[in-house]
């Protein structure tokens, strides 16, 4: 007679929608947010960090500034409003897994992964990249 439930990684059964395994809903409030508004955020926020970078630091040295501010903003705005300056403007924001406040160390470990791009170009059927898994965090809308 074969088990009910699955015994190894490979015998999950493929999730129905993103976030089902996480006991998220498949649309609206506090559903998983999708590659469009995921790469659109990012976007927003390179922009946005380039500003400080070019006006005020200029020449070869901006690109190094250009990305210290992106990882600054990452850092100092998921804690505090709750997530990136690009998320909030399209209505998601970044949540632990475990619930309540992001805390500190989180967007740190967060945005180290992002910064290193690969972690972020990986992710698993919920749509959490690497980066959310290690950081215990997905990205949700609402």
């Amino acid at each position: 007679m074969a088990p009910s439930t699955p015994q190894r990684f490979g015998d999950l059964e493929p999730s129905a929608w993103p976030g089902e395994r996480l006991g998220l809903p498949e649309s609206g409030p506090r559903s998983v947010g999708r590659l469009g508004r995921r790469v659109l955020a990012i976007l927003i926020d390179w922009g946005l960090a380039a500003l400080p970078a070019y006006f005020l630091v200029g020449g070869p040295n901006a690109s190094w500034w250009h990305f210290g501010c992106f990882a600054l903003m990452q850092i100092i705005f998921i804690p505090t409003i709750g997530g990136s300056i690009g998320h909030r403007l399209l209505g998601m924001r970044v949540v632990p897994i475990a619930g309540g406040w992001v805390g500190v160390w989180r967007p740190i470990v967060r945005t180290a992964l992002i910064c290193l791009v690969i972690p972020v170009l990986v992710w698993d059927s919920d749509q959490r990249g690497f980066h959310d898994k290690i950081a215990g965090t997905v990205l949700v809308r609402g």
